[in-house]
């Protein structure tokens, strides 16, 4: 019998993508399922403490299993931003990916160095321990945005040894090598142990 999880995250895209990568491996159920609508907090300065701290919130109020992530873009000529403002770069009180690509293109505006990377926290809490997942994918922001599928930065990511961004790629290829699946494939070894 696959075991049961809730996926503590409010972004529709997100658990699509990891519905998909888990198919037959665990079912998993969104936070409405289970009767929760309100905003999970993220206030943690770092990709791990906010994935925890959503994680133990639906732990503590709802006592199901779940996991929860966090994901930052790292530029490295920005000094690692957005990293953890990711989904607020353009805006602290809202989610406007169009507004966050503006504005991290005319931070790179004029740089050389275009290197990043996608980085993907994922803490599960199962039996009440608590474990963390990483993963990563290194690449390089482009100048203009390229594709239309996938959400976020993905049309502007083009990750390092493919001629395609996220948002060309499409999402059966994206959930092979995406920051998200190698998160996931590793909870998911722990599962299989288990």
């Amino acid at each position: 019998m696959k075991k049961k999880f809730v996926f503590a995250t409010n972004n529709p895209h997100k658990l699509e993508e990891v519905k998909a990568i888990l198919a037959g491996k665990a079912e998993i159920v969104s936070l409405k399922d289970i009767g929760c609508y309100e905003e999970l907090p993220e206030t943690a300065d770092t990709l791990e403490g906010n994935a925890l701290m959503k994680a133990r919130f639906v732990n503590r109020h709802y006592q199901v299993d779940c996991f929860a992530d966090d994901t930052g873009l790292e530029v490295e000529a920005l000094g690692g931003a957005p990293g953890v403002h990711s989904a607020r770069y353009a805006d602290e009180e809202g989610h406007d990916a169009e507004a966050n690509i503006r504005k991290l293109l005319r931070e790179l505006a004029g740089k050389d160095n275009r290197k990043a990377r996608f980085r993907t926290v994922f803490a599960l809490i199962l039996n009440g321990k608590e474990h963390l997942f990483e993963g990563s994918v290194a690449g390089e922001i482009l100048t203009t945005r390229r594709g239309t599928a996938g959400f976020g930065y993905d049309s502007v990511f083009l990750p390092k040894g493919y001629t395609q961004t996220f948002a060309e790629m499409g999402e059966n290829l994206k959930n092979q090598i995406s920051h998200r699946a190698i998160a996931v494939n590793k909870l998911c070894h722990l599962l299989q142990s288990i």
